[in-house]
């Protein structure tokens, strides 16, 4: 009895959650007023989980006759996505209606995707791991082509899909060669074999599968080519949506699978990992320099960012695990403030997304030029913000893996990346306005963009708080 009480305690965040999915669908079925409800809901929903696992994060356990963990890092992972989600929910309340998607289901299909992602993250099971993959993904593709109007949503909806279950193929084949070799399921079993000295192609190949399709999902080089033409398509908050939390997800079952910092297993698959750092940081970043529209641009900065993190899982030490969560959590915050201004300035039918259109900025909107600007250093790894640190911690776990070679080409890759990100604050600072300014003042999306500057100054002011707390779940 007692376990089963601290079972349901330490579900209380999924549960919240899920609890909350059926309340909106209630609402939007009932009142006439969702439309105004259901955002403020969703907050208080995703608020509500996350604040208590915040508070349990100590409270570690593993639930469901070992499916599911919760607490410690799992737990830090379900405060990323809710708070996250939280803040793209403030972003779209008045986005939806000038994108024209006054649809009630964004936001169930929204708190939906935050579940599986939940569900990823505390994964000790591969089946786990499908459920809240699948759980994700799904309401992702809807969620791309949720104004099913516009041409380009549509067409981003499908790209998305087709490929994001060419991926899933993958991974499905991956678990079946997987069990057909190990017996088992669990992740902890599957540990257990990689350590064991007597080799099983079937086993390798299963694993491979599976990392491949979860490189789909990290969009890392070469399996990048659904990004630029989804988030271009998609609505600008569902792709903060998409490149955040979406991304936080995959590497958190990588980096569970790969048992880093607690297993050798990520050994045998370091020159994968390597290899796709290497290009994903490389092509990302120099592709980048070419792109007018703005949502390209940042979508093949989230490549270059996963090749970042992709050196954290190559080296594969306790400095990496911890490194990864943390440009996580600074990535997250940095990508939804960035794109929330995008939201803000974006006008109808797709117009004002060139890079061009922010010539000027600060002369109009100074408080959207000094928000842009702090993450765009956040993005370029200027010290003391917190993209900085997420780069610095993962580069010292690489060096102490022997792979100090793998350092070097991401701090190149960072002074070219550089440039693009500090094109766009020379263009708002040092450049006359050719145009004139209307700028949709949403006062929820100017709340969501100073809560996530306020995330990135802090965790740049103050990362060995978040750092210590990483790596005292880990050791």
């Amino acid at each position: 009895m007692i376990n089963n009480i601290q079972e349901f305690y330490s579900l209380i965040p999924f549960i919240i959650v899920g609890i909350g999915i059926l309340t909106a669908v209630i609402i939007e079925m009932y009142s006439s007023k969702s439309r105004e409800i259901l955002p403020w809901f969703s907050v208080f929903v995703l608020a509500a989980s996350a604040i208590y696992q915040l508070y349990t994060l100590n409270n570690t356990a593993v639930l469901l006759n070992g499916m599911l963990a919760a607490g410690g890092n799992s737990g830090i992972f379900n405060f990323l996505f809710t708070t996250g989600a939280m803040l793209v929910v403030l972003s779209s309340k008045d986005y939806l209606q000038k994108y024209g998607s006054y649809y009630g289901e964004y936001y169930i299909l929204l708190m939906s995707s935050v579940l599986g992602m939940m569900l990823m993250a505390g994964a000790q099971d591969l089946f786990t791991i499908f459920l809240g993959l699948e759980l994700m993904s799904i309401p992702f593709y809807i969620l791309a082509g949720i104004n099913r109007k516009k041409h380009t949503a549509n067409e981003s909806a499908l790209k998305y899909f087709l490929l994001g279950a060419f991926a899933t193929g993958f991974i499905v084949y991956g678990i079946a060669l997987i069990y057909g070799s190990v017996q088992s399921t669990s992740i902890p079993a599957i540990l257990n074999k990689f350590n064991d000295p007597a080799k099983n192609i079937l086993f390798y190949a299963g694993m491979l599968l599976f990392l491949v399709g979860f490189s789909f999902k990290i969009a890392a080089f070469p399996f990048h080519m659904w990004v630029p033409d989804v988030y271009q398509g998609a609505a600008t908050t569902v792709a903060a949506l998409f490149s955040t939390v979406g991304k936080a997800a995959a590497f958190s079952v990588l980096i569970i699978v790969l048992g880093i910092g607690v297993s050798t297993v990520n050994q045998v698959f370091a020159p994968y990992f390597a290899a796709i750092a290497v290009f994903s940081m490389l092509y990302g970043s120099i592709v980048a320099i070419s792109q007018k529209n703005i949502k390209r641009m940042l979508a093949y900065s989230s490549i270059a960012h996963a090749g970042y993190m992709s050196i954290g899982l190559a080296a594969g030490n306790y400095e990496s695990a911890a490194g990864i969560i943390f440009y996580l959590a600074a990535y997250i915050f940095m990508n939804i403030g960035a794109f929330g201004i995008v939201a803000m300035v974006e006008g109808e039918n797709d117009s004002k997304l060139s890079i061009d259109y922010y010539t000027g900025l600060n002369s109009k909107k100074p408080l959207f030029a000094a928000l842009l600007s702090l993450f765009m250093f956040a993005l370029a790894g200027i010290p003391p913000m917190a993209g900085f640190f997420g780069k610095y911690y993962v580069f010292i776990a690489a060096i102490r893996a022997d792979l100090t070679w793998l350092a070097i080409i991401g701090v190149i890759s960072s002074a070219i990346s550089a440039y693009f990100y500090l094109r766009i604050i020379v263009l708002m600072y040092f450049r006359e306005p050719e145009m004139e300014y209307a700028v949709n003042n949403s006062k929820a999306g100017l709340v969501a963009v100073i809560a996530s500057g306020a995330f990135v100054m802090m965790f740049g002011l103050f990362p060995g708080t978040l750092l210590d707390l990483i790596v005292s779940f880990i050791k």
